[in-house]
């Protein structure tokens, strides 16, 4: 195995990449890896001609899918707009991968990116030296993807400064982004956009200019709509875990990932499965992928320090965690679940004792 801890989605997936390429060589947009049509399938899923099986990314609606990959052709940008946890970044990441082969022109968003971030910036050793030249110029992602045709991302767009938010207008509307200390500027190459992502628990932090969101086609990514599908979506993201850390454990039962998207989802909606017991929610948001991380750090407690087969045990600190963020509010919410709801269950007996116990 590889010593590398993460690899991005273009060298994970590199032979489904390369069999869907083979597979529909119809017309593509200028500069795209694959048709739209092969996006769509490599992002949903499919057996391909050959017979060939594309695995899922994502799980959920296609037609969301089919109106992001549409957007990406255009001259318009996608902003992947949801709750914390749906999958926003992931989604980015392989429609970048799936378009241009490249999913690493990223910048980060937080309440210090700079407008040199987004633009360009200088490497002042040779600005002194030079002058401002081509060659002190510190070129960006956005500026690598307008020269290259690529897809340039930008995560947590609303945590960046209204300022410089602002900067993306004039490339997003003109193509170009001026470079006036050199009286010049890049031109957008053909295949050139941006995906931008964002959450709605941040809004009002640094809302978008209405210039700016006129500028975006949005795509509001939803929590998955059915406990199976959640539950699967845990399932295959815990899986590649486990595979990349090379854990010595057991895969995790479906059932004990079933018990944390029951717990998460009660919580999240306020009432019970079956409808019979309104809860209160806690302030934190529950998003699947904080499911993914409660099972993770199980499933490595297991590993290093239990028999290598996930219990309740092991899941109980993750889950209190997740839930109590509020050590007031969020503690009253979470005892009174757990008396109410979990203790009631017969099958739940070790979940509740090991909740109780921690507690």
């Amino acid at each position: 195995m590889s010593d590398i801890l993460r690899y991005h989605a273009e060298q994970l997936y590199a032979q489904e990449l390369e069999e869907l390429k083979k597979d529909d060589p119809g017309k593509r947009p200028q500069n795209w890896l694959l048709t739209p049509q092969s996006v769509v399938t490599y992002l949903i899923g499919g057996k391909l001609k050959n017979g060939f099986e594309v695995t899922p990314k994502y799980i959920g609606s296609k037609r969301l899918m089919e109106i992001a990959v549409a957007t990406l052709a255009t001259d318009r940008a996608l902003l992947l707009y949801g709750l914390p946890g749906t999958a926003k970044s992931w989604v980015s990441e392989h429609l970048a991968a799936a378009i241009s082969g490249d999913s690493t022109l990223i910048i980060q968003g937080t309440a210090g990116t700079s407008e040199e971030s987004v633009r360009y910036g200088w490497n002042y050793a040779r600005l002194l030296a030079e002058g401002p030249t081509r060659n002190a110029l510190v070129e960006t992602p956005v500026m690598r993807a307008m020269q290259e045709g690529k897809i340039a991302r930008i995560e947590e767009l609303t945590r960046i400064g209204a300022d410089v938010q602002d900067t993306l207008i004039t490339i997003l509307s003109e193509k170009t982004l001026p470079i006036p200390e050199l009286n010049t500027e890049v031109q957008a190459t053909k295949g050139f956009n941006i995906i931008a992502t964002a959450n709605n628990r941040d809004k009002g932090v640094n809302e978008l200019s209405s210039a700016l969101k006129r500028r975006f086609n949005t795509v509001i990514l939803p929590v998955p709509d059915s406990m199976e599908e959640e539950i699967d979506i845990v399932r295959r993201r815990v899986e590649s875990f486990e595979k990349t850390m090379e854990l010595p454990a057991e895969k995790p039962a479906i059932e004990e990932i079933r018990r944390i998207v029951t717990i998460f989802r009660e919580l999240r909606n306020g009432v019970t499965l079956d409808g019979k017991t309104k809860l209160k929610s806690p302030g934190g948001t529950l998003s699947t992928a904080e499911a993914i991380s409660v099972v993770n750090n199980g499933l490595t407690l297991a590993a290093w320090f239990g028999d290598g087969t996930l219990n309740a045990a092991d899941l109980a600190a993750g889950i209190i965690g997740a839930v109590v963020k509020d050590p007031v509010q969020d503690k009253l919410v979470w005892q009174e679940y757990l008396e109410t709801v979990v203790k009631t269950r017969e099958e739940w007996k070790d979940v509740y004792r090991a909740c109780r116990d921690l507690a």
